[in-house]
This record gives C-alpha cells, structure tokens and sequence, in this order.
C-alpha cells in the first residue's frame, strides 16, 4: 500500500470515504455493469485506485450529464469528480492535468445543407446541446449567431434535436454517431469543433489533496493504466492525454 500523507488522506476523504462522482451521461468514462448496475470505466477504475492508495472506502454517486455533477459539487458532499476541464468549473474545482482527450462533434439531418463544422453558427439554426456540459461551456464562449437549445442531458438534448427538428445537435463525438447510427436520417459532420481535456478534480481549498491528485494521474498515464482502462471498456477511440507538467 503505497505511504500516503495523512494530510492529503484528510483533505481528499474528509469523512473517511472517497465521495466520487459518476457522470454516466459520459459514456466514454463511465458506464453500468450491466449485471450488478456497479460503475466501470476509466474513471471507476482511477477512482478505485485512488481509494486503494489511500486506504478509505468508496462511495459512488451517479449522474446522468455532467452539469449535474458540477451542481452537486457546489453544494458540498463530493470529494472527486470527473469533468472536462473548463475556466468555469475551475472556480470552484482544481482539477489535474487532462487524463483522456475525446472530441466534440455536431450531428445534423442527412438532408442538411451544413456540410462543415464552420457552417454551423448561422442565425437560424438552433443547436441541441445538454446544460452545462463541457460542450455547452465552450460553444457559449464561441458561437455569435446560432441559437443553443439545452437540455438536462446529452440523451435528452439529442431527443429534442429529432422531436423538434433542430438544425444540429452537438455532443461528445461517440455517443453522437451511436445515436446517428440508432436513428436513421442523420449524419455527422466531419472533423471535430473542439478537443475535450477530461481530467479528474476535487474542490477548492485542499492544496495537498489536489497536488496528490495531479501527481496520481500522470503516474496513471505513464504506467499505462489509462489506456488499459479505456481498452477494457471498449473505449479505444479515446486518446490518452500526453503529459501534463506538474508547477
């Protein structure tokens, strides 16, 4: 069992567990055994290790769109999180250098005249997106003249881009073409408008836990763990982040 300060034990399980966020509407880093509906994914797998290198007990709570998690960590009762690095949530949360780049990616309707990402922010086309995803975070930042239409979730958002026939819908890039795939008539548009840094955090105020955290997530790429994790969920379209220096 790897010597852990107690300081940083302290700081990043204040109550003796490790509180963890599951962002379930990520699929890419977190999904449900579908036998005993358990956590899996790359960020259960970096959240167990953690626990194990601190020697505290998990407890997992779910969420189904990233924005919620952000909201709850707000409030209190989290410890660790697993959210797209954004100078938003960097107000309230230090996160780590990003473990997992995935990529953002619009869908439209096959017979859409939008050809190129660029072609996207125009007055009058309405963009699907989920409420205070890391996508919905950046495309307020960036888009001038086309609407955003936000929804609790990505599933949700995406069912109102069909239901209301929306001219887009924007999301991380594998649920997106899963559902293109599901639903006939849709397309993806080629390329990608941003790159996704997905990074573990933990809240404000705890200088010893998040320098911990920064350090445990590069050993965590360099050792291969990330990417064995990502393979072992089948997630092998998402790129392990290359190193991050630690200030």
């Amino acid at each position: 069992m790897p010597n852990v300060p107690a300081n940083v034990v302290k700081e990043l399980a204040p109550t003796g567990k490790l509180r963890v966020a599951m962002n379930f509407g990520n699929s890419v880093l977190a999904q449900k055994d579908s036998v005993t509906g358990a956590p899996r994914g790359v960020a259960a797998a970096l959240a167990r290790e953690l626990a194990r290198r601190l020697d505290v007990e998990i407890a997992f709570t779910g969420f189904d769109a990233a924005g919620k998690v952000t909201d709850a960590a707000k409030e209190g009762g989290l410890d660790i999180v697993f959210l797209a690095i954004d100078p938003v949530r960097g107000a309230g949360i230090d996160f780590t250098g990003p473990y997992v780049l995935i990529e953002g990616a619009y869908a439209v309707p096959v017979d859409s005249k939008i050809e190129r990402n660029e072609e996207v922010d125009v007055a009058g086309h309405r963009v699907a997106v989920a409420k205070g995803s890391a996508y919905d975070l950046y495309l307020t930042r960036a888009i001038k003249n086309a609407t955003l239409v936000r929804e609790p979730s990505g599933p949700q958002a995406m069912d109102r881009f069909v239901r209301d026939k929306l001219e887009v819908a924007a999301g991380v890039k594998q649920p997106i073409v899963a559902f293109a795939k599901r639903h006939g008539g849709l397309r993806v548009l080629p390329g990608r408008f941003m790159v996704i840094e997905q990074a573990m955090g933990t809240m404000k105020g705890r200088p010893a836990g998040s320098r911990y955290l920064r350090e445990f997530i590069e050993q965590m790429k360099a050792s291969g763990f990330v990417a064995k994790a990502l393979a072992e969920s089948g997630q092998t379209d998402a790129g392990v982040a290359p190193p991050t220096p630690i200030a």
